[in-house]
């Protein structure tokens, strides 16, 4: 259960990131220093807790042996995921992009084919490659039913480009973030913790969002004082705190896919904590009983993804190749 919890933790910091997007979208602020600034002010912030623990020098040597790997997985993981959600929050509110992106939590199960996991057997390891958690993944799929029924209501109220740009950019996102997530550990194994790896991530990005930051100047102008504080929550809240609980969680079960996929999943609690965001800091209305509605089928679909993650289900594997360690 600790990796739920945890999982659930990050989905509450994550929160953080669509109410505030959204707000700095209504006070006139630009998505492309909502996204860059986010990852600028990571730096600092998680390099004190990585020289805190001590670690930074073997996250330098790991990141110097493979400077291409890291630099392509993270632009997906960090720039392919971040751009196109604050580009997202322009078009639609925040709701609407948080509820959207609760498809990573299937995007992340049709990503498992791509991945291979080394198991011991009587004739030694084997890689074999994992197959899609079918039963999690109907899990899945109850909770973006859950997700759907919240947005009925709303749906109607959105223009036709609110809701194209405002959803297909987070679709995008949905995939990026777990298959470079994913990547990365697979990259790493056991050699970096989740402080180590965050931070690697984010630098190995930050080439991407120093030139959005060009970008931005040249088009928009420089941020204001209130985008770059609202930014600066961000990369705290979101930035730091949910991406290290969520790295920390999909770690203590990588390998494992439907429980992978469980963890994932704890992402949905983020439109609840999104639609409760909303109502307190920006004075949205509250939901409709039809949202509630929806709001349960998400939690039930969560506790029963989280059940039957706990479980011994045989999954047939496709062995692969053979290879000794």
């Amino acid at each position: 259960m600790r990796p739920i919890i945890l999982g659930v933790f990050a989905a509450f910091f994550f929160a953080f990131t669509f109410i505030l997007n959204r707000s700095m979208e209504l006070s006139g602020g630009s998505w492309i220093w909502s996204a860059s600034l986010r990852y600028l002010f990571m730096v600092p912030f998680l390099l004190i807790l990585v020289m805190w623990r001590r670690n930074l020098k073997p996250l330098l040597l790991e990141m110097k042996r493979n400077p291409g790997i890291w630099f392509l997985w993270s632009i997906i993981g960090f720039g392919l995921f971040y751009a196109p959600l604050s580009f997202a929050a322009a078009y639609g509110p925040g709701w609407l992009v948080a509820g959207t992106w609760q498809i990573t939590i299937v995007s992340g199960a049709l990503l498992s084919p791509l991945f291979f996991e080394t198991r011991q057997t009587e004739s030694g390891p084997l890689r074999i490659r994992s197959k899609i958690p079918i039963v999690g993944l109907m899990m899945s799929i109850l909770i973006l039913i859950g997700v759907g029924v919240m947005q009925i209501e709303h749906a109607g109220h959105l223009s036709a480009k609110a809701i194209i740009w405002g959803v297909l950019p987070v679709i995008i996102a949905s995939f990026a973030y777990p298959l470079g997530n994913r990547k990365m550990m697979e990259v790493c194994q056991n050699r970096l913790d989740a402080y180590q790896r965050v931070l690697g991530m984010t630098l190995a990005s930050l080439p991407f969002w120093l030139l959005l930051s060009v970008y931005g100047a040249a088009t928009v102008g420089l941020p204001s004082m209130g985008q770059t504080i609202q930014s600066l929550l961000v990369a705290v809240c979101s930035g730091v705190m949910a991406t290290v609980l969520f790295f920390k969680a999909t770690d203590l079960v990588k390998g494992n896919m439907p429980k992978l996929a469980a963890v994932e999943a704890t992402q949905s609690f983020e439109v609840l904590f999104a639609v409760s965001g909303e109502w307190l800091i920006l004075s949205a209305p509250l939901p409709s009983y039809l949202s509630w509605i929806g709001m349960l089928l998400v939690i039930i679909g969560m506790v029963s993804h989280s059940y039957v993650s706990q479980r011994e289900i045989p999954i047939k594997l496709s062995i692969v190749k053979y290879k000794s360690v």
